[in-house]
């Protein structure tokens, strides 16, 4: 499985398994096993021998990857767990929610914003009013 439609910094919801119903955010992803790190799921235990005299053993909860299929990214404009379609805009592959038609990449919706503003500032620049000089009529003689 090499493409994931869940990245880093993305909201999720997982959808089965022991933690079923909660949320988090993708700590890690990785394409190559297809698996995320989800903040506060999957808890496992982590048991620490002590090395030295000082120290003591510990039991560590440390989060476990799942599978990316067993979770659902949360849009965040609809608020819901959603699929994800793929488009191109400018040039540039998008995650876009199945449900609103919302873009999920954090990057694009700058950029977006950047070019409705170039826009607005070109519309401005055309709809100015010119001065319309009359044409005459050219008659040969």
């Amino acid at each position: 499985m090499n493409n994931l439609n869940v990245r880093k910094d993305d909201n999720v919801k997982v959808l089965t398994g022991k933690d079923k119903g909660k949320t988090g955010k993708v700590l890690a992803a990785d394409p190559k096993s297809g698996r995320v790190l989800v903040e506060g799921v999957n808890i496992a235990a982590h048991h620490r021998k002590a090395r030295g005299a000082g120290q003591q053993s510990t039991i560590a909860k440390v989060e476990a990857p799942i599978h990316s299929s067993n979770v659902q990214i949360i849009c965040p404009s609809c608020g819901k767990a959603v699929r994800v379609r793929h488009q191109e805009i400018d040039g540039k592959n998008a995650r876009i929610c199945a449900k609103c038609g919302a873009s999920l990449d954090a990057a694009l919706k700058s950029d977006k914003k950047k070019k409705d503003k170039a826009d607005k500032k070109a519309a401005k620049k055309t709809t100015k009013k010119k001065e319309e000089v009359p044409v005459e009529d050219g008659k040969a003689e």
